[in-house]
């Protein structure tokens, strides 16, 4: 009797390490949160400014997954006697693809953003405006996984552009950032 409990117990626990198994290659979507710092590029400006913000999203498969993001700036000149500064909000779906044999991998994100851009006077009280505009945007961008749990990855974003007068401005960033998995 002891021999055939013993195996029943092996058994058991065999088949439930299996699933288990079967349950983690499978498992839902990965959730990831992560903070960045980089430089927000808006043509014609004369200073370019630091950003800096947060992200979380989530891997539904080994390569596929979606992303939100929110990125703001510091106040930098525009002109000479104009200050802006920068609100990102967006709404991404992403692609990794590893490279065979090492912890780097390829990133890219493509979707909806609403790049709002303030303008402020220096000297002139009361004078404020701001542009904003909601299309699409994306990035590219290289990552490294330090552990299973964490990365970093440097990335190229562009953002809609924004109306500055009678002229349409492009704006794009470089940033590095680090996330944490779940």
């Amino acid at each position: 009797m002891k021999t055939l409990q013993k195996t029943l117990l092996a058994l058991a626990a065999g088949s439930l390490m299996t699933a288990g198994a079967q349950a983690a290659v499978y498992n839902a979507a990965q959730p990831y949160i992560g903070a960045k710092i980089g430089q927000y590029d808006l043509d014609g400006a004369k200073d370019d400014a630091t950003s800096y913000g947060i992200y979380g999203g989530a891997k539904f498969t080994p390569n596929f997954g979606m992303e939100a993001e929110y990125m703001t700036t510091s106040d930098e000149d525009y002109t000479n006697l104009t200050e802006y500064n920068a609100d990102v909000y967006g709404l991404y779906g992403t692609y990794d693809y590893t490279f065979p044999g090492s912890q780097m991998y390829a990133k890219g994100r493509l979707g909806v953003a609403k790049n709002k851009v303030d303008f402020e006077r220096k000297y002139v009280n009361g004078f404020d405006d701001s542009s904003s505009k909601t299309s699409v945007a994306g990035g590219l961008g290289l990552g490294l996984n330090l552990a299973p749990n964490a990365a970093v990855e440097l990335a190229y974003d562009w953002y809609p552009e924004v109306k500055v007068g009678n002229d349409k401005k492009d704006a794009n960033g470089i940033t590095l950032g680090a996330n944490f998995k779940f």
